[in-house]
């Protein structure tokens, strides 16, 4: 391990030549005209994994095509791990405030020393080529992986992943044979503590329209006497939540699994600052669920949030009208053992039980994602969180994550695979804004602790 640490270390420079040179390519998959560019970095990545020893390919879709790789030198009685990244990038728009030109990436200093600034430096291709080093340190030194590889970086990750789930089905003989997936496009605790994303909330989005008389009436000839749409919906919606922040809806919280006193300690040894967090948003006390800490409150508990409502009219001045109908906009975050069309569901019928005569309800149910969480036993995960504690010298922390990341979702539907969500990124690396960067010490203990964790989920530490 030492050797290849080392090893590590002194390919630093010409690692970042090659990532350097992947992020001149300015692969950014929403912009149609960017398409040669994006096939431009397919064929980059695709030619570093040949050069590299890898059975490398790429995988074609009616959009951008994936890049398939595969090194299964290490025979067959070693776990098989199937790495994911991506080689697109986000729009660097406004372009006018950035430092320097999003393309031509710079190393200049920053508060913690020297950073990567360039559109992709952290999201994903850094993180992609941080991986590759480690590779290329083991294979130097050993002359194979600790582990069968398979690698898939596809191209339209920062477009929605239109194409992912057909690329997953053509190729679901070479990437459903992996173990887990791995991926690293996610971010550490803080710059000195390595973390490990073990659960995602899910998602259920609803929008409801409460239907009242046939057309908008004159309040001063119907008020009083004739229903109101808005006044029905709002009053609805006031019942969503007790005085505690508990969600009302009948059966809500059927199935999940409450957050265990031990997984609270570990959380509040995190250092978590609830004061900073609000008053960095202008606000200044948690408002959310009564007696769960604020960690659980964002990670691990359900919510339900009223995303926008309207109705009536919405112009300037007053216009004196009760309105024909009223609309809300929801979405619940849900968390492992929630259904999400159980709870859109049972949010259907938590509205129409409340409706008053004359009152319809119509809905439409939005995009829909279970909540995820990782079997804490599993031993691909007790061999990261080593790995990562010998690199940084501290307990890698064990996370949550309050929004959902598709592609877990996707490699668990289509591939029946969970998901090992460890990165090397920062909470203050701009991504998918101006000035987007890496941090060098992340990069580099980022790949030095790859190195370990491929070892280790080899069995060699």
């Amino acid at each position: 391990m030492e050797k290849i640490l080392d090893t590590v270390d002194a390919q630093l420079e010409s690692g970042l030549e090659r990532l350097f040179a992947f992020l001149r390519i300015p692969s950014i998959s929403a912009q149609p005209a960017h398409k040669g560019d994006c096939l431009a970095a397919a064929e980059f990545i695709r030619a570093e994994l040949q050069t590299m020893g890898f059975a490398a390919r790429l995988s074609e879709t009616t959009g951008l095509p994936g890049v398939i790789a595969t090194n299964h030198e290490a025979g067959p009685d070693v776990p098989h791990v199937l790495f994911y990244g991506h080689y697109d990038v986000q729009p660097v728009d406004p372009r006018s405030l950035w430092h320097a030109d999003p393309f031509d990436p710079q190393l200049v200093d920053g508060p913690r020393g020297k950073k990567i600034v360039a559109r992709g430096a952290v999201d994903d291709k850094g993180q992609v080529i941080s991986f590759l080093e480690a590779c290329r340190a083991h294979l130097a030194v050993n002359g194979r992986l600790p582990v069968r590889l398979t690698m898939l970086l596809e191209g339209e990750e920062e477009n929605g992943s239109p194409s992912l789930a057909e690329l997953l089905n053509n190729e679901r003989e070479t990437l459903a044979a992996a173990d887990f997936v791995y991926v690293a496009d996610t971010n550490m605790w803080d710059a000195a503590t390595p973390a490990i994303t073990a659960s995602l909330r899910g998602l259920a989005a609803m929008e409801v329209r409460i239907h009242g008389p046939s057309r908008d009436l004159h309040s001063g000839f119907f008020g009083g006497l004739a229903l109101n749409p808005i006044q029905v919906l709002v009053d609805i919606l006031g019942q969503l939540k007790d005085a505690s922040g508990r969600i009302a809806i009948p059966g809500f919280y059927d199935g999940i699994t409450e957050v265990s006193p031990a997984q609270e300690e570990a959380w509040g040894q995190l250092g978590f600052d609830t004061a900073g967090f609000l008053g960095g948003v202008g606000l200044s006390t948690p408002a959310g669920e009564a007696g769960q800490i604020p960690l659980a409150q964002i990670w691990a508990r359900p919510t339900a949030e009223i995303n926008g409502i309207y109705g009536g009219y919405q112009g300037d001045g007053s216009k004196t009208v009760i309105p024909a109908h009223a609309t809300a906009k929801l979405t619940f975050r849900l968390v492992a053992g929630q259904d999400p069309a159980q709870i859109q569901e049972k949010f259907e019928n938590f509205v129409t039980s409340r409706l008053p005569p004359d009152a319809r309800a119509e809905f439409i149910r939005g995009a829909a994602a279970p909540g995820y969480g990782l079997n804490p036993q599993a031993s691909f995960l007790r061999a990261a969180q080593a790995a990562l504690t010998e690199e940084f010298g501290k307990p890698a922390a064990l996370i949550g994550c309050g929004a959902s990341i598709p592609v877990v979702e996707a490699f668990k539907t289509h591939l029946g695979l969970d998901t090992l969500l460890a990165g090397f990124g920062l909470d203050d690396d701009c991504v998918h804004s101006p000035n987007e960067k890496f941090d060098l010490a992340c990069f580099h203990r980022g790949t030095r602790a790859h190195a370990r964790l491929l070892a280790a989920l080899g069995g060699n530490r």
